[in-house]
C-alpha cells in the first residue's frame, strides 16, 4: 500500500490503546508520538518537495507553517503502521508519496476547478484592465476636480448672496430715514427684485452645473457599470465553482457510509468554511476507510513558523479544529470507540472552594483550577453554583469578575445588588489592583515591559483566541521577571484589561513573550494544570470604603 508506512522503531512491545483517541482534547499516544517523531525527522532531511516554513531567511517565498498529521493503523493482517497527512496545501504542486492524497485532488491537470479559477482570473484581469484605462482614469479625475471647481464656485456665489443680503438690509434701513414714503416704496420694490435675480441666477446655475455634472458621469457610468457587470459575474461564477467543488468531497467512515460535505454542514444559510475537507485528520481517516485499515491513535502537530493572529508552535501538538473539522469527523468516526472527552468532565468535582474572607457584602474565595467561574453547557458546577447553593439569601448577582476555568486564584463576590454595582464599578473604571503569577515555559532575555496585542475569537476553533490588529479589542498587560531558573521563567503579569485568555495568549504569541505558559492545552504544551494563578488584588471596600488587599501564594 503506497502511502502506508512501518515503523522504523521497533513498537512490537507497545501496549496500544484501548480506545482510539478523542481528537478535539488529548495527550498522544505514545505510538502516536513515535509515528510523529518519524514524520518530523523526515521533515528535517527530505527532498521530495519544496515549502518554506520559515527556517530559511534567505529564500523570498511567504513563509507558511503547516499542521500535520499521523494516524497509527493496523491492515488486515493485524500489522501495525501509520499513515501522514498535512493539512491544505503546500507551496510545491507535487503530492509528495509520504502522505496520503487530499479528499479531493481539485489541482488535477485538466480538472473542473482549475478551469474555474482560470476563468475567475480572467474576469479579474478585465476588471483590471478597466480599471486602469487611461480614459477611464482622465473621466474620474476630471469630475474629481469639476466637482471640486463646482463646489468652490457654488460657495463663493452663497458667500456673495449673504454679503448682497446684508447690503440691501443696510442700504433699506437708510432709505427709510433718507426717501419719503413713495420712493421708500419704490426702492424697496427695486431690492426685491435685486434678491430675486441673486436667488434665481442660482438657482440657474446649479441647473447648469448639475448638467455639466450628468454629462460627465454618464461617461464614466459606462465604464463602471462594465466593472460592476464583471463583479457579479465573477461572483457567480466563484459561487458556482464553490459549490461544484463541495459536491466531490465525499467523507467515508467505518461503516463505509459515504457523506457530502454539503450534508454534513446541512445549515442552507451556512456554507462550509473555507478549507473543509482539507486538514490532515479527515485525509488520514478517508484513507484508512477506504483501504480498510484499522485507526488506533493519532496526532497532529505544527511545522513552522507560527501565523501572525494564531499561536501555533514548532512541533507542538494540537487537537482538531472545531468549525472545519468536528461536524466531519463527527460523521468519520461513527461507530469507532473513542477516549472520554475531557472537555465535559468535571475536574473540580473533589475540589474544595476555600473562602478567604468574608462580611455581610461580600466574598472573597480562591478558586482552583480548573474549576469554572460560573456554569458552562455541559458543567454546572461552578463557584457561583456552589456559593448560590451555600447563601441562597444574597440578594446580588454574586459574581464580579471572572477567571478563566484553568486559572487559579483570587475571586471577589457580592452578596448584595448595591456592592455588586460598586464593586463592578471599580473593576469598569479599572482602579482594581490585580497580580497574576505565572511561569512560564522557557527563559526571557528583557526583565520587563508592556504587551500591546488586541484579541478576538477564533470563531472557527472556539475557545481560542485570536491576535487582531483590524476586528481584535485592545489588550494590555504590564509584566516583570520574578525568576529564571531551568528555562523556565517566573512572572509577574498586571493586566490593565480583562480579555479573554488575554495573558495566555500575551505569553505565547510570537509578537508578545514567545514562551506559553507551563500547561497551556490552547497555547502551549497540556501539563497536569496551567501555571497561571491570579495571587494579589486590592480594591475599595463598596460599605466602608476601606481599602483592601488579599494575597494567596500559587501551589507551584
Amino acid at each position: 500500500m503506497l502511502h502506508l508506512q512501518n515503523f522504523k522503531e521497533d513498537v512490537s512491545g507497545f501496549k496500544l490503546p484501548e480506545k482510539f483517541t478523542f481528537p478535539f482534547y488529548y495527550e498522544p499516544h505514545n505510538i502516536a508520538k513515535i509515528a510523529v517523531k518519524e514524520i518530523q525527522e523526515y521533515l528535517e532531511n527530505q527532498t521530495d518537495f519544496e515549502h518554506n516554513f520559515g527556517f530559511n531567511s534567505n529564500t523570498k517565498e511567504l513563509a507558511i507553517g503547516k499542521m500535520f498529521g499521523v494516524l497509527v493503523v493496523k491492515n488486515r493482517q493485524n500489522e501495525l503502521g501509520y499513515l501522514a497527512a498535512f493539512s491544505g496545501k503546500l507551496a510545491d504542486k507535487s503530492l509528495p508519496t509520504k502522505f496520503v492524497p487530499p479528499i479531493f485532488n481539485m489541482r488535477t491537470e485538466g480538472s473542473f476547478y482549475i478551469k474555474g479559477e482560470k476563468e475567475i482570473e480572467e474576469i479579474g484581469e478585465k476588471i483590471s484592465l478597466l480599471k486602469k484605462d487611461k480614459k477611464y482614469l482622465s473621466l474620474k479625475k476630471s469630475l474629481k476636480k469639476l466637482t471640486k471647481t463646482i463646489e468652490d464656485d457654488l460657495a463663493f456665489q452663497r458667500k456673495k448672496m449673504k454679503a448682497s443680503k446684508l447690503d440691501r438690509r443696510y442700504r433699506k434701513r437708510n432709505a427709510k430715514k433718507e426717501l419719503n414714503a413713495e420712493n421708500y416704496k419704490t426702492f424697496s420694490q427695486e431690492l426685491v427684485q435685486e434678491s430675486f435675480n441673486d436667488q434665481f441666477f442660482y438657482k440657474e446655475l446649479v441647473e447648469y452645473y448639475e448638467a455639466k455634472i450628468e454629462k460627465n458621469q454618464q461617461q464614466l457610468s459606462d465604464y463602471e457599470n462594465r466593472i460592476q457587470s464583471l463583479k457579479k459575474q465573477r461572483k457567480k461564477t466563484s459561487a458556482v465553482l464553490q459549490e461544484t467543488l463541495f459536491g466531490k468531497y465525499q467523507f467515508l467512515n467505518k461503516q463505509k457510509e459515504e457523506k457530502a460535505l454539503l450534508d454534513i454542514f446541512n445549515n442552507p444559510l451556512i456554507k462550509p468554511p473555507a478549507g473543509a475537507g482539507d486538514c490532515s485528520a479527515p485525509k488520514l481517516l478517508q484513507y484508512a476507510f477506504q483501504f480498510n485499515l484499522t485507526p488506533i491513535a493519532m496526532a497532529e502537530f505544527w511545522w513552522g513558523i507560527s501565523p501572525n493572529s494564531e499561536v501555533r508552535k514548532h512541533k507542538n501538538y494540537y487537537p482538531a479544529c472545531q468549525s472545519r473539522c468536528k461536524p466531519i469527523l463527527t460523521h468519520m468516526l461513527k461507530g469507532v470507540e473513542m477516549d472520554k472527552n475531557l472537555l465535559i468532565e468535571n475536574l473540580a468535582e473533589q475540589q474544595e472552594l476555600d473562602i478567604i474572607f468574608e462580611d455581610d457584602v461580600i466574598l472573597v474565595v480562591n478558586k482552583p483550577s480548573e474549576f469554572l467561574s460560573v456554569p458552562g453547557k455541559e458543567i454546572k458546577d461552578s463557584v457561583y453554583s456552589r456559593i448560590r447553593k451555600q447563601y441562597p439569601n444574597a440578594t446580588g448577582p454574586l459574581i464580579v469578575h471572572r477567571l478563566d476555568m484553568s486559572t487559579s486564584g483570587i475571586l471577589v463576590l457580592t452578596k448584595t445588588k448595591e456592592a455588586n454595582k460598586i464593586v463592578q464599578s471599580q473593576f469598569i473604571k479599572r482602579t482594581i489592583k490585580k497580580r497574576y503569577v505565572a511561569l512560564l515555559d522557557g527563559s526571557l532575555t528583557e526583565k520587563n515591559g508592556v504587551i500591546n496585542l488586541p484579541i478576538r475569537l477564533d470563531i472557527d476553533d472556539r475557545p481560542r483566541q485570536l491576535v487582531d490588529f483590524t476586528n481584535g479589542k485592545p489588550a494590555e498587560t504590564k509584566w516583570t521577571v520574578v525568576a529564571q531558573k531551568d528555562n523556565k521563567t517566573r512572572v509577574h503579569f498586571f493586566p490593565i484589561t480583562g480579555r479573554t485568555h488575554q495573558l495566555r495568549v500575551h505569553a505565547a504569541h510570537k509578537d508578545g513573550l514567545n514562551t506559553p505558559i507551563i500547561g497551556d492545552d490552547l497555547y502551549g504544551k497540556k501539563q497536569d494544570r496551567l501555571h497561571l494563578h491570579a495571587e494579589y488584588i486590592e480594591f475599595e471596600h463598596p460599605t466602608t470604603k476601606e481599602k483592601m488587599s488579599f494575597t494567596v501564594a500559587p501551589d507551584f
